[in-house]
């Protein structure tokens, strides 16, 4: 938030909006038409101080420039992995053809061009609201097991993953030249970690994590 700028008091977080453009009177505009349809605005004067204030545990979507000195709107989107950070809806003063289909490629809900019809601009933020809804119990569900597998030691990890794969603990002593009971010991602590109760629910656990890494790619 810029300098000078009171936060709105009635908007819900979940239906916050980051501006990002380096035109201070486009900000100023936008800024209080948005509030006006109970959007919880933001505004950064560069890609770079929206790096700086946004975090990724928050909900919302940003409302981008794409021509903007230093970082510009398609490299600040760039930055963030597929499926993280949050949606991109582009609000580009040129028609440039190659920009909007760099932009739709890497996700973006949409782009438009400047000056912009008010339901369309209004339109297209509720979708990226809509859809960065949606996936955030996904997105906070990776993070959480991320989060748990760093707990784990490096033989916890190995046997998880010999146990992912079926192995029974025998096999498991066997594979690495450990005891059994070494084993049992290091499973029930790593389960206990993940906080599954049965091998079928570290499987699913660990499926979906890495099903949701691997389409983050």
């Amino acid at each position: 938030m810029e300098e000078g700028e009171d936060p709105p008091a009635a908007a819900s977080p979940s239906r916050r909006v980051h501006i990002v453009d380096d035109d201070p009177m486009v900000r100023t505009a936008v800024a209080r038409l948005l509030r006006l349809h109970g959007f919880d605005v933001v505004t950064h004067d560069s890609a770079q101080a929206f790096l700086d204030a946004y975090a990724l545990d928050e909900p919302g979507c940003a409302l981008v420039d794409v021509a903007m000195p230093g970082m510009d709107g398609l490299a600040l989107q760039s930055h963030f992995a597929p499926q993280e950070g949050p949606p991109f809806v582009f609000l580009s003063g040129l028609a440039d053809v190659q920009a909007c289909a760099t932009a739709m490629r890497q996700g973006a809900v949409d782009f438009l061009k400047k000056p912009v019809d008010e339901a369309v601009l209004v339109g297209a933020l509720e979708t990226a609201l809509a859809r960065d809804a949606q996936a955030r119990p996904r997105r906070e569900g990776q993070r959480d097991v991320e989060r748990r597998l760093g707990t784990l030691t490096e033989r916890e990890r190995e046997i998880l993953e010999h146990v992912v794969e079926g192995r029974l603990n025998k096999q498991i002593a066997a594979d690495l030249g450990i005891a059994e009971k070494t084993v049992k010991v290091h499973r029930a602590r790593a389960m206990e970690k993940m906080g599954a109760r049965s091998v079928a629910a570290i499987v699913r656990m660990m499926e979906r994590h890495l099903g949701d890494a691997a389409g983050g790619k």
